[in-house]
């Protein structure tokens, strides 16, 4: 609520003289410090964590595009409470006709199943089985227990059965579609999932309208039983090769193994050797994968298949000593998704996404990422993104890098997108910005997408819109509360245009980044909150970013200056420039002031922010010798200005107050040029 009426006063502060006792006020974070969120952002000295683990068995039925399965999930209480019951998540559950999601968000539910059909709950604890009758409401599921489950390592078992039939392409991230050499089954939030037990608020049980997810982490051991003849990629590693690929296709990823480039396993010729000779087997699929929060995979007979090595750091000997084959950068797509500006070079930017992040940021910790070309999901899990077929160019790229760097948010680190999507979708579409920057030579930089600047490229003029808009929701506004309006805009743009001008204008390459790695190896399979992550990189950054907080993700305001005079020292050039400055915006961020002189040379200085602490008119003295050619406010077009025309004077050479007579107290005398 504290979010929804700061944007509601958005308009009258920004009408209003910026206040520097409002702008610079100390800001109370929403989570306090406590033993589990300590005041540098780390996790505190009580810390803790929940753990899921799960052995799923699936299978598809594609004469009626069914999944049926079964579960045994481990639940692990590390948590100081003892639980009366748990919850469980059945996302599936969205497509049934009276979800809350076919409510509150139609576009998304635009068709409807039984949901997920429970056919059975046994609770397993000490040896002993006990069936369950659950609690079903909408998508989730409480399950209750006849005794608490002790806190601080108390652990049991859960064996469920289910069953739904699978979504037409209109159930989004989830679906069966047809393709003209067969059926593609993109199949996730497949299985019931745990819900979050945290310090923040116990249960985190808010139903799913069709955003996004908050989950535990733990190992994964899970099969999928198909016809023969499919093939299945999935989320962590193959673990049984040889009962399911032939023997050239296994040899083909021993080759793709040491290619930096990509190699086909399953080629088109492949495919329709198994269309022609249909079969009634099965063939069952297994995968494992650890420490990881969930898991997704797409099974197909249509789908191409290659791979290229991952130059990263084998998974043995480690904390995962069961993911020790060869780490890939894979892509399945059917054949008309082939060509060389189409999917031909999806293991290529896939190779680049994963090598990049993982240099930059954080080391990718799973064996293998897998790019889908299906109808066109643009979903992301661990390991595993769904994209589309028709995705060529650029916008394949962009897509792709933007799924995969969801792999460190928030696969990695584990915030709740359920309601703090910045946190998700903002801090990711950050690091794609740099990451267009870096493809071969920045062949499709700068980023320029629905995500990211999509008008001109330039982020300081495309936000714009959102940042005069005074419906435009904040960035702390929870999640399901933000319209599909403004769902880019804020979320994704806003929120990491944020982090670019945090980097760029405020901290500079060198703290930031060092504050950021700081905040992701902290809070890398965990579950931070917004507080942690401010205090993180205030901490480690060494600055008080309260007024950066306050007007850029709990109100929609933007700087604003003005170049008001420019004259020079008792009417004489020889003596240098006093050039007056005004700060009419409540976003005060550095801004660069540019002079040149009539000679041609040129001088810069930064103004900053402390500027602004006392008063909002400030007068610069500039030494030179020679009279000015023109002043320029932000020379390179980096900041959100809300009103550029009063950003440069041009200046008569030879007059005596060009530009008018400024101010004379509060003289800040520059540096030479």
């Amino acid at each position: 609520m504290v979010s929804l009426l700061a944007s509601c006063a958005f308009s009258a502060a920004q009408a209003a003289e910026p206040d520097p006792l409002q702008i610079f006020a100390p800001l109370n974070l929403p989570q306090p410090i406590n033993a589990y969120h300590s005041g540098s952002g780390a996790p505190g000295p009580m810390a803790w964590k929940n753990r899921a683990d799960y052995d799923i068995h699936v299978q598809i039925a594609p004469a009626t595009q069914t999944l049926s399965g079964t579960e045994t999930l481990t639940y692990t209480n590390n948590s100081p409470d003892s639980l009366s019951s748990l919850w469980v998540q059945l996302d599936q559950n969205i497509y049934r006709s009276e979800s809350r999601a076919a409510y509150s968000s139609p576009q998304r539910v635009q068709g409807h199943t039984e949901g997920m059909v429970i056919e059975g709950v046994v609770l397993s604890e000490g040896g002993k089985e006990t069936p369950v009758t659950p609690r079903v409401s909408d998508t989730r599921m409480q399950v209750p227990l006849a005794q608490p489950l002790q806190g601080k390592g108390g652990h049991l078992t859960l064996k469920i059965s289910w069953h739904y039939t699978i979504p037409g392409e209109w159930g989004g991230r989830t679906a069966f579609s047809r393709n003209a050499e067969g059926e593609v089954y993109e199949i996730a939030q497949f299985y019931p999932r745990m819900a979050v037990y945290d310090a923040e608020r116990g249960w985190d049980t808010a139903p799913y309208l069709g955003q996004e997810f908050y989950l535990d982490y733990g190992d994964f051991t899970y099969s999928v039983t198909v016809p023969k003849g499919f093939l299945v990629a999935g989320s962590g590693e193959l673990a049984n090769p040889e009962a399911v690929l032939s023997a050239q296709e296994r040899g083909r990823l021993a080759q793709a193994a040491n290619s930096e480039t990509r190699v086909l396993i399953r080629t088109q010729e492949d495919v329709q050797t198994i269309l022609h000779h249909p079969t009634t087997e099965t063939q069952t699929w297994q995968f494992h994968m650890a420490n990881t929060r969930d898991v997704a995979f797409v099974a197909s007979p249509a789908l191409l298949w290659d791979a290229a090595r991952l130059d990263s750091p084998p998974l043995e000997g480690g904390a995962d000593a069961k993911n020790s084959a060869p780490r890939l950068a894979m892509s399945v797509y059917p054949a008309e998704a082939a060509g060389p500006a189409k999917w031909d070079r999806s293991t290529e930017y896939v190779k680049h996404a994963i090598e990049y992040f993982s240099g930059k940021w954080f080391p990718y910790p799973w064996p293998n990422a897998v790019n889908v070309g299906g109808h066109g999901a643009a979903m992301e899990y661990p390991g595993i993104v769904f994209d589309g077929r028709k995705d060529a160019g650029a916008e394949l790229f962009w897509v792709t890098t933007h799924e995969l760097g969801h792999g460190w948010f928030p696969m990695i680190v584990g915030s709740n997108e359920r309601r703090n999507a910045f946190m998700d979708e903002g801090f990711n579409t950050f690091i794609d910005v740099y990451a267009s920057d870096h493809f071969n030579h920045g062949e499709f930089a700068p980023k320029r997408d629905v995500e990211f600047a999509p008008q001109t490229g330039n982020p300081a003029d495309d936000i714009m819109p959102v940042l005069k808009d005074p419906a435009a929701p904040v960035l702390m506004t929870p999640a399901d509360l933000i319209s599909e309006k403004y769902r880019h805009g804020v979320t994704y743009f806003k929120g990491a245009y944020g982090l670019k001008l945090l980097r760029e204008q405020i901290l500079g390459p060198d703290r930031f980044d060092h504050a950021f790695r700081h905040y992701i190896a902290l809070w890398a399979f965990r579950h931070p909150t917004p507080s942690d992550f401010f205090r993180v990189m205030e901490s480690e950054a060494g600055e008080d970013l309260s007024w950066f907080w306050r007007g850029w993700y709990f109100n929609n305001w933007a700087p604003d200056y003005a170049l008001n005079a420019v004259s020079y020292v008792n009417g004489k050039p020889e003596q240098g420039a006093l050039v007056q400055v005004e700060n009419k915006g409540w976003l005060p961020l550095p801004v660069v002031l540019a002079i040149t002189w009539v000679d041609g040379s040129s001088t810069r200085l930064t103004i900053p922010t402390e500027t602004w602490y006392l008063h909002t008119t400030t007068t610069l003295q500039i030494p030179g010798k020679q009279a000015i050619k023109s002043a320029v406010l932000d020379p390179d077009h980096v900041i959100p200005e809300l009103d550029r025309s009063n950003n440069s004077l041009p200046v008569k050479a030879g007059s005596g107050a060009p530009g008018g007579t400024p101010v004379r107290h509060e003289v800040h005398k520059a540096g030479a040029p």
